[in-house]
């Protein structure tokens, strides 16, 4: 009898502790475990491939379409590898890109463009600018890595879709970040990205990020089915719609590589 109160006590003790340890928590401390949480949340998927349809829209409201074929490696001790191949419309199709995210430094990122035959190499310090026309920026399209940022828990709300969020502000650890700061909002649940407001180097409102739709995969990841970023300085969009999303498709690091991209 004494040792099984003796245990209870220690376990209300540590879970005493704990609580504690959370409450004394900086809003620095807690933006970077909420984040922590949420990556710790989507490892393990291994590999995905994906369609995607881009639309653009102008600020006069014309609109183009772009189909995608997305294929993504999970990375082992660094970031994640993506693949986007343009199927249509015919003057960009061949068109590639492949990124290798990475953690503090810079993302490798090279683009394949057919008209040419050649690869193109993305600067290192010109990823802010936007990619094939759309409001997503070369460094939006990698993999978000923890290391990336530097994080400030700023509060918990009701989003749009009802669910409640923990709002968390990021800034770019990369110095040639278009960004001044990215404000994210994550369901305290599943902790999905619902919403992203990516301010600029003056620190003024450039663009935001809404994804809806989202369904979950081998019972574990979450994956939207739309992807809205509008351009409140420009006021022109883009809609990423994605579909036939399939995991674990036995993807290796040989179909991510330069040579890939003209094939």
């Amino acid at each position: 009898m004494l040792i099984k109160k003796t245990l209870l006590i220690s376990m209300l003790t540590a879970i005493t502790l704990l609580s504690t340890n959370v409450m004394a928590e900086s809003p620095q401390q807690k933006g970077l475990r909420i984040s922590k949480l949420a990556d710790a949340k989507d490892n393990g998927f291994s590999d995905f491939t994906a369609n995607m349809v881009m639309t653009l829209k102008n600020r006069a409201g014309k609109t183009s379409r772009r189909i995608i074929r997305i294929k993504t490696l999970e990375g082992k001790g660094d970031g994640d590898k993506s693949l986007s191949l343009f199927d249509q419309p015919q003057d960009v199709k061949g068109t590639a890109m492949l990124t290798f995210s990475h953690g503090l430094k810079a993302d490798d990122q090279w683009l394949y463009l057919p008209a040419l035959k050649r690869v193109k190499r993305i600067n290192s310090r010109n990823k802010s600018g936007p990619f094939m026309g759309s409001e997503f920026a070369f460094e939006d399209l990698g993999s978000q890595e923890v290391e990336k940022f530097k994080y400030k828990f700023l509060r918990t709300e009701k989003c749009a879709n009802g669910w409640t969020c923990n709002v968390i502000e990021r800034t770019p650890a990369y110095k040639y970040s278009g960004y001044s700061k990215q404000q994210v909002w994550l369901d305290t649940k599943e902790y999905r990205p619902v919403k992203v407001m990516f301010y600029d180097r003056k620190n003024s409102l450039m663009k935001t990020l809404q994804s809806t739709g989202f369904k979950q995969y081998l019972g574990r990841y979450w994956r939207p089915t739309t992807m809205s970023m509008v351009n409140h300085q420009t006021g022109k969009s883009t809609i990423l719609q994605w579909t036939n999303y399939k995991f674990k498709t036995g993807l290796t690091a040989r179909d991510f590589n330069k040579k890939a991209l003209a094939r």
